[in-house]
């Protein structure tokens, strides 16, 4: 009977000057976690840095829904108030 094997990981090879590696290496054994998961680690900060600009206003409520309450907070009523109001200036500008 053979039983299949789901991979949660994609195992992949890529190249990169001696510095780089020695830095990252460097980094991964200062923070106990192996080079892979550093790599998957700043790939996926590179990707949320880097999303489309029509995910924008996604990526800004989840950052904000890691923070405090507006209740909680006055600054950050007055700080989502102001975001609100720039997005929509914003998109009734493009046309």
């Amino acid at each position: 009977m053979v039983i299949p094997v789901i991979l949660l990981e994609m195992k992949t090879a890529i190249s990169l000057p001696d510095d780089l590696f020695e830095a990252v290496d460097a980094r991964a054994r200062a923070l106990k976690i192996s080079r892979s998961s550093l790599f998957a680690q700043a790939a996926r900060e590179f990707i949320a840095k880097h999303e489309p600009a029509s995910d924008a206003t996604a990526a800004w409520n989840r950052a904000l829904a890691h923070t405090a309450t507006p209740e909680d907070d006055r600054a950050t009523t007055a700080f989502r108030a102001r975001s609100k109001q720039v997005i929509r200036e914003s998109w009734r500008n493009r046309g």
